[in-house]
């Protein structure tokens, strides 16, 4: 890794925790390879033209997005039928489970039990220790797109507050990111404190998926207030700025080998990908001018969700494995 991506790589960290991306500003800040092709771009009077030619012979995908469904419902479903049928499968819910005997034990869950008994439990770690290889391998956030069912909620949710900001009925607030940090402090310090597993009793990620298996109760009330407050207020409010289970995941999938990455060579900055992204600053390279090599793998806030390779009419961002090749 070169000096540059290290130091790209250390902001991409501080993003996590809400920090703004960096922006290079000096020439040093970029390889000499990347300024090259940033300098080409810059004096190209046809890129308009190419940009809006890639955008009008872009061939649309939902591959990433399908895949990604199909394997959070099949993962939600298969806790649904394990309990409704009775078969030692899937047992328990995303915050414990047990799958075919394995313990599984959500690694958020697994430390606000721990700091409410303020001390470690073996049982705890042991329960932990395969989710936690799983996420550090494919990048922690994945789980948001991957497996939470709130995920998928919110992202419906967000069609339609799409849709109503289409027609100028609703605007989206934008909030500070650095409150989800401070959200999982307060979560924390509530635990140690009080002794009770405090965010777990709101977390919507439990709620609904207790919900799908065991039937709804009145805390879904709070997960439809939620998603009300996204849809007429602030687009994909919790999980940008409030979801503690983010930041965990986000810090275990930090030296995830499976990655997205941008390739600076193809791209015509159009910004459809960002538009689509949960999570647009960790595109904030994809910005003209940004990149600072030819090649930048997206930072651990990612959630591996595939909107933005799916949307890229240049196939400038793919998924791969760290070492290995391109993912299909």
């Amino acid at each position: 890794m070169s000096d540059l991506l290290k130091r790209r790589f250390v902001d991409q960290i501080k993003v996590l925790f809400g920090q703004d991306p960096a922006k290079p500003t000096k020439p040093e800040d970029i390889s000499p390879a990347a300024q090259k092709i940033h300098f080409y771009k810059k004096g190209n009077q046809n890129l308009i033209a190419e940009k809006a030619h890639a955008r009008a012979h872009a061939n649309p995908s939902h591959k990433w997005r399908n895949r990604r469904w199909a394997t959070l419902i099949f993962a939600n479903l298969l806790f649904a039928l394990s309990f409704a049928l009775d078969i030692q499968i899937l047992e328990g819910a995303l915050t414990a489970s047990r799958f075919v005997g394995f313990h599984l034990i959500d690694l958020n869950s697994a430390l606000q039990v721990m700091l409410a008994h303020k001390h470690i439990i073996n049982n705890l770690l042991i329960g932990t220790g395969t989710v936690l290889v799983l996420w550090v391998l494919l990048g922690g956030r994945t789980f948001c797109s991957w497996v939470c069912p709130y995920h998928l909620l919110a992202e419906w949710a967000e069609k339609i507050h799409l849709f109503l900001a289409k027609k100028k009925l609703v605007t989206d607030q934008t909030m500070d990111r650095r409150l989800r940090t401070v959200f999982w402090l307060v979560f924390a310090l509530l635990a140690l404190g009080t002794g009770y597993t405090v965010y777990e009793s709101i977390s919507p990620t439990g709620i609904v998926s207790r919900a799908l298996i065991y039937g709804p109760g009145l805390a879904m009330l709070w997960v439809l207030a939620l998603l009300f407050f996204e849809v007429f207020f602030s687009r994909r409010a919790w999980c940008r700025y409030a979801c503690p289970i983010g930041l965990t995941y986000g810090v275990v999938g930090i030296l995830s080998p499976v990655r997205i990455k941008y390739t600076l060579d193809g791209c015509f900055h159009e910004g459809d990908c960002r538009k689509v992204c949960l999570v647009p600053h960790v595109l904030d390279t994809v910005i003209k001018g940004r990149a600072v090599e030819t090649e930048v793998p997206i930072g651990p806030d990612c959630t591996r969700c595939g909107l933005c390779v799916d949307t890229c009419p240049t196939g400038s961002l793919t998924f791969e494995v760290k070492g290995l090749s391109k993912l299909m």
